[in-house]
């Protein structure tokens, strides 16, 4: 954590902290070297108690231990070191003791990665992980808090698990529940005092910490840690894959945001926007081709901002090139790896692996970005490009940093330097002050574009942004929800009409598993992202000529497309191939 970020929050909680520690350290228990075992606090009179929390203070860190840590930056090592417990916890307690752990994930990709993050770390410390819900010791929600709804959902499965906890058997470990993540970030202390039945509360830049929170939490007490901070990438640790099936992976390469758009909460929840080492974002990849997955999504609130500082040659390079039109919330920012050096190498590691990239913003689209996915072959031809609205009043009240010219320019810009690319985006309807005709501009913008995929969203007004502070939330609920119905009405006409230009031709499909619907047809995507469903039969395996084979999930397979909708598209299976092979085919 940066000193600075240390002696504020100090400032801020001393109180509270004062007497979170006492109560930590008037509990924690009393370990020899003989045994593990300790008495209850009931068993102990009130002078044992008093001087154990005397000697176990006096051993403990002054003021003046935490001055002289935050005097001299320290470089994070490279690779994980063990780290001394606190002076109130040993190192066995420290440990998991095999007990199980149910993980559960809400939201976006960033909350898929932050799963594997923290069973990364819990792993390491000794717990397990089940699949079984009845039969975990610790569950912990990975939570989303980008709007009400998200929340509304946590607190629902809370109520749920209240039940398996107040009827746990005496004969087993207490039922531990602990809230990761966003939510634990924003609602802190009411998710602690509310029903009381939260242990646990780790924001995203905590996770490191889970081992001694859980520890804490088995002396009977609560415990949270939902401080930000300004240089936690979790660089040294490895996630781990959740599904040994997976064909594909999320590898975060920033965290935070810097945009401070006026409707949204992630700089709140998710800190300022800091980035990996190359480096070691690299390695991570390397891996995950070793281990023999087809597909990688490099990830990031603001994924294409990334500029990594961490290689000192590199911090005297001038600021990264806006696409044309656009603007900033803040300063420019010099120096630094920009994201074309990393998509540069990320697609030279495995010529046979797919790298995908979200959620970007359109601001930071230079040319060498778009040259870039045009040239590489295993980079792929599907841009995400969130456009929230179509007025340039509500823009402008969002504080996107752009008009809806520019931005349209910028769709045409880059459908010239990719031929064939597919465009997503994210729309907001009913933001603060919307009037019927922003709406009708937003409805035009779809038609306009025709986006081969759309999130759209009634807005949700969250507290701490600029808009619950400066903004009224003025769009009656009834209007937001005909609105939105509307918005997505449009989207699927225009969708079906951009995804039928497919029907016909001949595309590579990346093999994910059967089917959801049918046993005998066989789904997967192609470059745009798209779901493609196909039969199950057997065909050539063109690497192999005359060999008859079944595809499997990780193969690349040609599949000609025979009809399509706004969401999914139909073919049947003409052979196996690689990506490589792949680019002698006639594809359209």
């Amino acid at each position: 954590m940066h000193p600075l970020q240390c002696v504020l929050q100090a400032q801020r909680l001393s109180a509270p902290l004062t007497s979170m520690c006492w109560v930590l350290l008037r509990t924690c228990r009393a370990h020899s070297v003989s045994s593990t075992s300790c008495p209850s606090p009931e068993g102990r009179s009130a002078e044992g108690v008093q001087k154990d929390f005397s000697s176990r203070l006096a051993t403990g860190p002054t003021f003046q231990h935490f001055l002289r840590s935050a005097s001299v930056p320290q470089e994070k090592p490279s690779s994980p070191e063990v780290e001394d417990p606190p002076p109130y916890l040993s190192a066995d307690e420290l440990l998991g003791r095999q007990r199980k752990v149910y993980l559960e994930t809400y939201g976006c990709q960033m909350n898929v990665n932050d799963t594997e993050i923290a069973w990364s770390i819990l792993q390491k410390s000794g717990y397990l992980r089940t699949s079984n819900l009845q039969e975990a010791d610790v569950i912990l929600l990975v939570t989303c808090s980008i709007r009400e709804k998200a929340e509304q959902t946590i607190w629902n499965r809370l109520h749920q698990l209240k039940v398996l906890k107040t009827k746990r058997p005496r004969s087993r470990v207490p039922l531990r529940i602990g809230i990761l993540g966003c939510m634990a970030e924003r609602l802190k202390g009411e998710l602690l005092n509310r029903e009381k039945m939260v242990d646990l509360l780790a924001g995203p830049d905590a996770y490191r910490d889970l081992p001694r929170l859980l520890a804490v939490v088995e002396s009977g007490q609560q415990a949270a840690n939902v401080l930000l901070s300004l240089d936690e990438t979790y660089a040294d640790i490895m996630p781990v894959q959740t599904s040994p099936s997976a064909t594909s992976a999320f590898v975060s390469i920033m965290r935070g945001c810097d945009n401070m758009c006026s409707y949204c909460i992630v700089p709140f929840t998710r800190g300022r926007e800091r980035s990996r080492p190359v480096a070691s974002i690299l390695d991570e990849v390397r891996k995950l081709s070793d281990q023999g997955l087809k597909e990688v999504t490099l990830l990031g609130q603001n994924v294409n901002s990334f500029r990594d500082n961490s290689e000192v040659q590199f911090n005297n390079a001038g600021s990264a090139n806006l696409s044309r039109g656009f603007t900033t919330n803040y300063k420019p920012k010099q120096g630094g790896l920009r994201f074309s050096h990393l998509l540069d190498h990320v697609s030279r590691i495995d010529p046979e692996m797919r790298i995908r990239f979200t959620s970007p913003h359109p601001k930071d689209f230079p040319d060498e970005v778009l040259q870039l996915i045009r040239e590489r072959h295993n980079i792929c031809k599907q841009i995400h490009l969130p456009a929230q609205s179509g007025s340039n009043r509500v823009l402008d009240a969002m504080r996107r940093g752009y008009s809806i010219e520019a931005y349209v320019a910028l769709v045409h810009h880059i459908r010239e330097s990719i031929p064939g690319v597919s465009l997503s985006s994210d729309f907001i309807t009913g933001f603060c002050g919307e009037t019927e005709d922003d709406h009708l501009q937003t409805v035009s913008l779809l038609r306009e574009v025709q986006y081969n995929t759309g999130f759209l969203f009634a807005y949700s007004m969250r507290q701490k942004t600029r808009a619950y502070h400066r903004l009224k939330d003025d769009v009656p609920e009834e209007v937001k929800l005909r609105r939105l119905e509307e918005l997505i009405t449009v989207f699927r006409e225009e969708a079906s009409k951009a995804n039928k230009t497919s029907v016909g031709c001949t595309q590579l499909v990346l093999v994910e598993g059967f089917s959801k619907r049918s046993t005998t047809d066989l789904c997967g995507r192609n470059d745009a992202n798209l779901k493609v469903i196909f039969p199950d039969t057997d065909v050539e395996d063109i690497t192999n000529p005359g060999l008859k084979v079944r595809a499997q999930p990780g193969d690349y397979v040609l599949v000609k497309i025979t009809s399509a909708s706004s969401q999914t598209l139909k073919g049947h299976i003409l052979c196996k191939t690689t990506m490589k092979d792949s680019l002698t085919y006639y594809l359209t």
